[in-house]
């Protein structure tokens, strides 16, 4: 996946948001929280950062391509992020970055989610 169909298939989720901050990075949002982050590789090759519940984040962080998120898991937040994959991966990295928009809109207020139309 590049960053172009990273922001594509972020932009397709309900209720986001799509800043660039933090050096250039595509930082997505979801009610104001971050949910997904395109960027923050040194060697100029993609990498994305997302939520992952506690099962997949220890799962994950065990799996080639995949790592705790600089900044963010070394400050105890369960954040993966997949710096090398190949490109058959991008079904299972949409799959995650899926799952963090929904745990992210999960933890808003009940109002909050009705405003962006995400309550059920």
């Amino acid at each position: 996946m590049n960053y172009e169909e990273f922001n594509a298939f972020c932009r397709s989720l309900p209720a986001t948001s799509h800043v660039v901050q933090w050096g250039g990075s595509h930082v997505w949002k979801v009610g104001g929280k971050v949910f997904a982050i395109g960027g923050w590789q040194k060697d100029g090759q993609p990498a994305f950062t997302f939520k992952a519940s506690d099962l997949n984040f220890h799962i994950l962080s065990e799996e080639p391509g995949f790592r705790p998120a600089p900044y963010l898991a070394s400050r105890g937040m369960k954040w993966i992020q997949q710096y090398d994959a190949p490109v058959e991966s991008d079904e299972q990295l949409r799959y995650y970055i899926k799952e963090s928009h929904r745990i992210v809109a999960s933890g808003l207020t009940k109002k909050k989610q009705r405003e962006l139309g995400l309550a059920e």
